[in-house]
């Protein structure tokens, strides 16, 4: 069975929020569950899911699998090749799976406190260093950071960050 898929108001909690662990050219954020809304009006409209949810392996000392969603933003900007793009998308979802048993097993908060993870490309690859989309290079060098980040995680050393207050609303443009 497949896990609910990151909407787009999550994208915006988790990008919200301070980063978790970043490395020369990636950015984790972590997404904390979401307090119940309570409301008196309609249901809204069904929205479009816009990514996976990773079921990691559960480690031996937890009952339950630890399924997080997992949110990918790699902008065409900084990484203008299809190509590219899902190499970086293969690797991070891997780099999940090696390394969600050891974050949830060494982190101080509680796997129910996290929903998911956004991993954010924030500077582009070197097209000289790397002229091949898909290279061997490359994929080692996405894989490296990718283990970096996840292994900053698993060390501990961040907490879960404040619930944002909510913003006044906007005026509507003339």
């Amino acid at each position: 069975m497949r896990a609910v898929s990151l909407q787009a108001s999550d994208f915006q909690r988790a990008l919200g929020s301070r980063p978790v662990s970043r490395t020369a050219h990636f950015v984790l954020h972590v997404l904390p569950v979401a307090s119940p809304k309570l409301s008196t009006g309609p249901a809204p409209a069904a929205t479009e899911a816009v990514d996976d949810c990773i079921p990691c392996p559960p480690p031996a000392d937890l009952a339950d699998a630890v399924a997080w969603s997992l949110g990918l933003v790699l902008p065409k900007k900084q990484a203008r090749r299809s190509v590219t793009r899902s190499l970086i998308r293969h690797q991070v979802r891997e780099a999940l799976r090696r390394h969600g048993p050891a974050v949830a097993t060494s982190t101080p908060w509680s796997v129910a406190e996290v929903s998911g993870w956004v991993v954010r490309l924030r500077s582009p690859f070197d097209r000289q260093t790397y002229p091949s989309a898909a290279s061997d290079a490359l994929k080692a060098v996405v894989r490296q950071e990718m283990d970096e980040l996840w292994a900053r995680v698993a060390r501990g050393g961040w907490r879960l960050p404040e619930p944002a207050a909510p913003r006044p609303p906007r005026e509507p443009r003339r």
